[in-house]
């Protein structure tokens, strides 16, 4: 057993899984390692795993036969993952540990708990290789957990929600029926989109600003998912919306290193210019995201168009400059 690697046993099966059959040539190629070594490993899988495992003359290579095993398909013992398995699953647990800390918890905590198992019962320490994978969360907003579970049940039993919400733009408080459409976790933070009934339209509301939400007895109207899809895949970030503008960004040559492997949306133009900046062109139906990039980047992006685009960073710019001007003798 000390000589068999696991991770290897799993892939000689995934191989003749997806191809029918695969050759001892193609095997030892594709796993780099000895004819002997793969003998052990089909021997094995024979005697130890109870795979029905043979050599097929008419396909020139090793298959697996279902109809002599039990149950009419053998499937290996346990739930058995290689090392780019296991790295995506951690992934997906530190992603949900998080989403944002106690917000899922009562839901989460046996799915963290079943993850584990699995992974325990691989080719690897889960314990032992959790702390080399380290996802880092930034500046998520609080979320009430009973407005999340709220919002939850509504959708899935597709239920209208009346909410009390705070608008910031306007800083008044709203009251709203909304029939939820779908959840979406961007930049760290919670957005429900839903159909609200009292503008007639679909809207993108923030959950860290619901002040209180219950669940109606009335059905939710569905949206269809072309027409959400094409409401939201216009505009650009959480901002939807029929495009209006066409942003002109020129980077510096510093700053295109990043910017140029970034995609700031799905239908943007980009190129690079003899000096090595970079030109990016996005479209955008609200620009208030859009600042917030182009402040994050500043002073190595230079917009270009249009006009009152760049005129509105240029009055954030010397806004900025003002309120954070040396005092004298600083």
């Amino acid at each position: 057993m000390s000589k068999v690697c696991i991770e290897r046993i799993t892939k000689i099966v995934r191989f003749i899984r997806q191809r029918g059959s695969a050759s001892m040539s193609f095997l030892k190629k594709e796993l780099e390692v000895s004819e002997a070594t793969l003998k052990r490993d089909f021997d094995f899988l024979r005697d130890r795993v109870g795979c029905p495992l043979e050599w097929d003359r008419t396909k020139r290579g090793w298959v697996i036969r279902d109809d002599l095993a039990e149950g009419g398909r053998f499937e290996l013992p346990g739930v058995w993952f290689d090392s780019s398995e296991v790295i995506a699953l951690l992934t997906m647990l530190h992603l949900v540990e998080g989403v944002q800390p106690g917000l899922l918890e009562d839901h989460v905590a046996p799915l963290k708990s079943r993850l584990r198992s699995m992974l325990a019962e691989g080719s690897m320490s889960v314990r032992s290789i959790e702390h080399k994978l380290r996802l880092i969360h930034f500046a998520p907003r609080r979320v009430e957990s009973k407005h999340f579970q709220q919002i939850a049940s509504g959708l899935v039993a597709c239920k209208r929600l009346y909410m009390e919400y705070w608008n910031r733009e306007r800083k008044e408080s709203t009251r709203r029926v909304i029939s939820p459409q779908q959840l979406v976790h961007y930049r760290e933070n919670w957005i429900l989109d839903a159909w609200c009934h009292s503008k007639n339209a679909l809207r993108s509301f923030a959950l860290d600003a619901i002040q209180s939400i219950r669940v109606l007895d009335e059905l939710a109207i569905e949206v269809s998912p072309k027409e959400m899809q094409e409401h939201f895949r216009s505009g650009y970030g959480i901002f939807a919306g029929a495009v209006a503008h066409r942003a002109r960004l020129k980077f510096t040559s510093d700053r295109a290193q990043w910017v140029g492997k970034e995609t700031w949306h799905h239908d943007q133009t980009s190129s690079y210019l003899e000096d090595g900046s970079y030109m990016l062109e996005v479209p955008y139906s609200n620009d208030q995201e859009l600042i917030m990039d182009l402040l994050r980047h500043s002073p190595e992006v230079e917009v270009l168009g249009p006009p009152e685009l760049r005129r509105k960073l240029h009055v954030l710019l010397c806004a900025a400059a003002t309120r954070n001007s040396l005092p004298e003798g600083y």
